[in-house]
């Protein structure tokens, strides 16, 4: 029996768009910003039903950071959308300055991230994006799996005081987390217990992990699934307790090595509990333009790359 049937298929960035527009109907202090890219996002439905609550920046995506950080001043809970190169690499110094450094609660939410973003080549495929994002003070980093954990994050984040990145994606994939979760920012969820080696998972790649158990499984391999959807704070005990009964970890996602969820994981168990560790993450390397399902085989952040990090981990522990 598979441990997850999909439900639909569906891209993350309507998850966010749904979840921006049922905060539009429940919080009157959520705000929108964007800059010249609302469909791409998703944020069409807030905008036409909240004309006076959205603003259109256009391609000024520093001066969209600044004024989302101004708003913040009388009470509003700006959430800014743009590409995760846009949201990140291109607005850092605004980002550090005038958002985290005084803790401005500004919700910073990214679009096709990573190599998923596809056709439009390695310029726009950000994979430092959570790097860059997690070693900010007071940002806090989510990166979620599917549709519907999407929309919860976003609803979640706007009770959360502080910045937020929030990171999702262009391509539709598998839905098969619950319409009604409850999304609790810095809570690891484990998705399957086993003994044999822990495989921590975020974003896209949890979906990966999930199609992975089923052919370890085979192999006699009994993998522990957990997905962390908050890189920062990272669930430190979760990862814990898990490796102190499997003694082994991969970790996997759709970012650079350098930088990434891996690394996180690597320095928390080498401060607490040191085991073996593999990692499923683009290493050292831009991307290019390509199908998305391709790039995810090219680049080694795909099922048989979780398939084959999770026995060599299994098989260094012995």
């Amino acid at each position: 029996m598979k441990l997850f049937e999909a439900k639909d298929q569906k891209d993350t960035r309507s998850g966010f768009g749904a979840g921006l527009s049922e905060l539009g109907e429940t919080n009157e202090n959520v705000v929108a910003l964007c800059a010249d890219l609302t469909g791409s996002l998703k944020m069409n439905a807030f905008a036409d039903a909240h004309p006076d609550r959205f603003f259109q920046m256009g391609i000024s995506e520093a001066n969209m950071m600044g004024v989302a950080a101004g708003l913040t001043i009388g009470g509003k809970i700006p959430f800014t959308g743009t590409f995760a190169n846009f949201s990140t690499g291109r607005v850092y110094d605004q980002i550090r300055q005038s958002i985290a450094y005084s803790g401005k609660n500004v919700k910073i939410c990214a679009s096709h991230a990573g190599l998923t973003l596809g056709e439009d080549g390695a310029t726009h495929q950000i994979l430092e994006d959570l790097g860059l994002m997690k070693m900010l003070p007071h940002m806090t980093v989510i990166n979620p799996c599917d549709y519907n954990q999407t929309k919860a994050a976003t609803i979640a984040i706007a009770e959360h005081e502080g910045p937020v990145y929030l990171r999702f994606g262009r391509p539709k994939m598998p839905v098969f987390t619950a319409e009604d979760q409850k999304f609790e920012i810095g809570k690891a969820w484990k998705i399957k217990d086993g003994k044999d080696v822990t495989i921590i998972a975020t974003g896209h790649l949890v979906w990966k992990a999930v199609e992975a158990e089923e052919a370890l499984k085979e192999k006699g391999i009994d993998a522990e699934i957990i997905n962390i959807h908050t890189i920062k704070p990272l669930d430190e005990k979760a990862i814990i307790e898990s490796v102190k009964k499997t003694g082994c970890v991969v970790t996997a996602e759709e970012h650079q090595m350098n930088g990434g969820l891996g690394e996180s994981v690597s320095g928390t168990l080498m401060r607490h509990f040191p085991v073996p560790q593999e990692f499923v993450a683009v290493n050292d390397s831009f991307g290019e333009s390509g199908k998305p399902h391709e790039l995810m085989a090219k680049y080694g952040i795909d099922t048989p790359n979780v398939i084959e990090a999770a026995l060599k981990a299994a098989e260094r522990k012995k």
